[in-house]
């Protein structure tokens, strides 16, 4: 069973933490996933070995957390992961961020920076309800939307229900418009066979941030879900490369 912060925004943020060292890994998941995916579950399970400090959690409208996923936004699951950061953890912490998680670990940085000590992003999809869903959007899709919500067809199950304001909302918090600096050590993974998350992306975000330890890892024949032996153990590497240098 998880615990729960109750945020000052009224949201019960469920979460599991693990005790241990400093710098702690806190892991950011992806759009309508949940802390019980494979790398959270691994991470955690690594984290326990090494004796290291690990918390995931699931945003609001997510897995065992209060609310709607249609009554949420890119700002509002920054919000409960910054909100958990603060209650949860102590010191510089180690973001692990996957596919949205990416993005919302991008903001993180920015917004409560003295806290951050490295960074490892998977499949990261900063700006994607622009760049991915509003710019791929139909005419008739565009006008569907206007009315509240569009359903788009998902890999992973259900239809993703995809409101006019998270599309609205998220204009409010996009990273690849403006300065983004990232000063302590960052690693970018990504697949080159990911049908969500564009190699683009990665190269993108790459050349776009700006700091002195930067690298970007492809792993060929990747999916979006890198999750597999290789990927995990991709994963791992990045994040202990990240604690010896901060």
């Amino acid at each position: 069973m998880p615990d729960y912060l109750d945020t000052t925004a009224g949201r019960r943020i469920a979460y599991h933490r693990t005790e241990g060292q400093g710098p702690g890994v806190v892991f950011l998941g992806g759009f309508k996933s949940d802390m019980e995916g494979t790398k959270a579950i691994h991470l955690e399970a690594w984290a326990k070995a090494q004796g290291r400090a690990f918390l995931r959690f699931d945003y609001s409208g997510h897995g065992q957390s209060s609310g709607e996923f249609t009554d949420g936004s890119i700002g509002d699951w920054a919000d409960d992961a910054q909100a958990a950061i603060e209650a949860l953890t102590d010191g510089p912490q180690l973001l692990v961020g996957s596919s949205m998680g990416g993005w919302i670990s991008l903001l993180l940085t920015q917004r409560i920076a003295p806290r951050i000590g490295g960074l490892v992003t998977i499949a990261a999809a900063p700006d994607f309800t622009e760049d991915s869903m509003w710019a791929g959007f139909t005419d008739a899709q565009k006008a569907e939307l206007q009315g509240g919500q569009v359903a788009l067809p998902s890999d992973y199950g259900e239809p993703y229900i995809i409101t006019k304001r998270l599309i609205e909302e998220g204009r409010n918090n996009l990273v690849l418009r403006a300065p983004l600096p990232l000063p302590f050590p960052v690693r970018f993974l990504q697949g080159t066979a990911d049908a969500d998350v564009d190699m683009s992306v990665a190269l993108r975000l790459l050349d776009h941030a700006e700091g002195p330890d930067m690298r970007l890892t492809l792993l060929k024949g990747a999916d979006h879900r890198f999750s597999d032996a290789a990927a995990l153990e991709l994963i791992e590497t990045a994040i202990r490369d990240v604690l010896e240098r901060i």
